[in-house]
């Protein structure tokens, strides 16, 4: 009993610990040079209203200093 008792602990143990691996790995990435997902807000940015909006929300956080 003893032993099965060990055995199971153990089994339960490896199987715990196997989910914690990280891949250690280095990725490289050339600079300058984004290769993620596309940014949907980056068409918003080229917007003018957009622009003006940002501007102004700038100019009344700003005036105070």
């Amino acid at each position: 009993m003893r032993k099965l008792t060990i055995r199971l602990v153990l089994v339960g143990m490896t199987i715990a610990l196997s989910g914690c691996y990280e891949d250690m790995g280095v990725t490289l990435h050339e600079p300058g040079e984004y290769k993620g997902k596309k940014d949907p807000l980056v068409a918003t940015m080229k917007q003018q209203k957009m622009q003006e909006t940002l501007e102004q929300r700038f100019k009344t956080g700003q005036t105070d200093r």
